[in-house]
């Protein structure tokens, strides 16, 4: 097989590694409705564990992509994260009484392994065949094209299976969803185990780490930009989707159907990520990360703001779906709708934080992956904590940690992604 196929076949199968990620990952939030329904503490508590994982397993999987190569350690993540998905499965058994909150909890926080060691091997190996630059985070925003496709899929799916909460509601109810999950990861256990993948950690001449991606400036500074983008990024549908399930005053008071309705919103914004990533793959070839970042920064931050202050009583049509009506178009508050166009926003950060923070690292680039998705554990604690927030100071107030959050993202890409350290020998 030539160099250049041998390249196109990798890219596709870190494209579709991609998807796998996002599916397992945007389980968490909606399966929040089902158990939130039991134990209000629960609603964010799915995807705390799912992402505190990240947070123990990032540099371990940094480690393992420079001793056992990128192949072993994505075949070691999917049998991991269908070891989770059976453990999420066990929760739904009726036997386990109130134990089974904390059978599911186990299961997430096993799925989050999974996904930090898929992620850890997905992103530098785009940007590495891409060649890093604009044409690595092209490449890295193809792959997130297909993420945001299974993200779309997700909540959309779970919202339709659970229809309206109510005290009978419970993980039972989308088993289906687990089943697929499961043949999900078999399928692509067995296709990965024939497929040869570029070991471009390994093909080095050294190993040999003077220095560590902790001394570069700008990495620092994009790691902890990605730990405020994952929690932006997994904050703004969650809280919009529970705010639509929320029948009561201090949601949106839509009594029938509430969460199929939120789940339905929620796979827009990911609809609308899909549509952005696809947007950045014809574009970054041309126009810098830098130089998309600081637009849908600016652009994201103005769109909170104004959902903020719009009263939920200014209402608009919205496409649904409800177990009776099918897909429809529903009245839901104007400032879901301009949340959900955030989508269009968040959907190019990921690629862009990616490539500015790991240009010109070299040989650190494994290690700086490790480090980087452990970060990603800001996907659970910020979401958790404009939670707590929302419950005390109401959902739209919530979105004020997010205004703060996308602050500090326009400072990245203004001024934090700089490398002033070029000095460092990275061959």
């Amino acid at each position: 097989m030539s160099n250049k196929n041998t390249n196109i076949v990798a890219i596709v199968t870190m494209c579709f590694i991609f998807a796998m990620i996002s599916f397992v990952t945007n389980m968490a939030a909606p399966f929040g409705n089902i158990w939130g329904n039991q134990y209000e503490w629960s609603k964010m508590a799915g995807n705390l564990m799912n992402f505190a994982a990240y947070l123990f397993m990032g540099i371990p999987a940094g480690k393992m992509l420079i001793k056992v190569g990128y192949k072993k350690t994505t075949l070691i993540a999917l049998a991991v994260g269908f070891i989770g998905i059976c453990v999420q499965y066990l929760s739904s058994f009726g036997f386990l009484g109130g134990k089974a909150i904390y059978v599911y909890l186990l299961g997430a926080f096993i799925c989050g392994f999974c996904v930090c060691m898929l992620n850890t091997v997905v992103n530098p190996m785009l940007n590495i065949l891409g060649g890093g630059g604009n044409k690595g985070n092209q490449y890295i925003q193809i792959g997130g094209t297909l993420n945001s496709l299974t993200g779309t899929l997700t909540p959309l799916l779970v919202g339709a299976m659970i229809g309206t909460i109510s005290a009978s509601t419970a993980m039972s109810d989308v088993t289906p969803l687990l089943f697929i999950a499961m043949g999900v990861f078999l399928a692509a256990f067995v296709i990965i185990s024939f497929v040869k993948v570029p070991e471009p950690a390994q093909e080095r001449n050294t190993t040999v780490y003077e220095k560590s991606a902790w001394n570069f400036r700008h990495f620092v500074l994009g790691a902890f930009a990605i730990f405020f983008y994952v929690g932006i990024e997994i904050g703004i549908p969650a809280q919009v989707n529970f705010f639509l399930a929320d029948a009561s005053e201090k949601g949106a008071g839509i009594a029938l159907n509430g969460a199929a309705i939120g789940g339905a919103i929620a796979a827009v914004y990911w609809l609308l990520m899909m549509v952005g990533r696809f947007s950045s793959t014809l574009i970054s070839g041309k126009i810098s990360p830098k130089a998309q970042m600081t637009a849908v920064s600016t652009i994201a931050i103005i769109l909170v703001a104004i959902a903020i202050f719009i009263p939920k009583t200014v209402t608009v049509s919205m496409p649904g779906y409800s177990v009776a009506d099918g897909f429809a178009m529903f009245q839901v508050p104007l400032s879901c709708l301009l949340l959900v166009l955030c989508g269009l926003c968040t959907s190019v950060m990921w690629g862009a934080i990616f490539s500015l923070a790991v240009e010109g690292l070299g040989k650190y680039t494994e290690q700086a992956s490790g480090i980087f998705m452990m970060l990603v554990v800001g996907g659970g604690i910020m979401p958790f904590i404009q939670n707590i927030i929302a419950k005390s100071a109401g959902y739209m107030s919530s979105y004020w940690l997010v205004i703060a959050m996308l602050g500090y993202l326009l400072f990245y890409a203004v001024a934090g992604c700089k490398n002033v350290n070029k000095d460092i020998k990275v061959d």
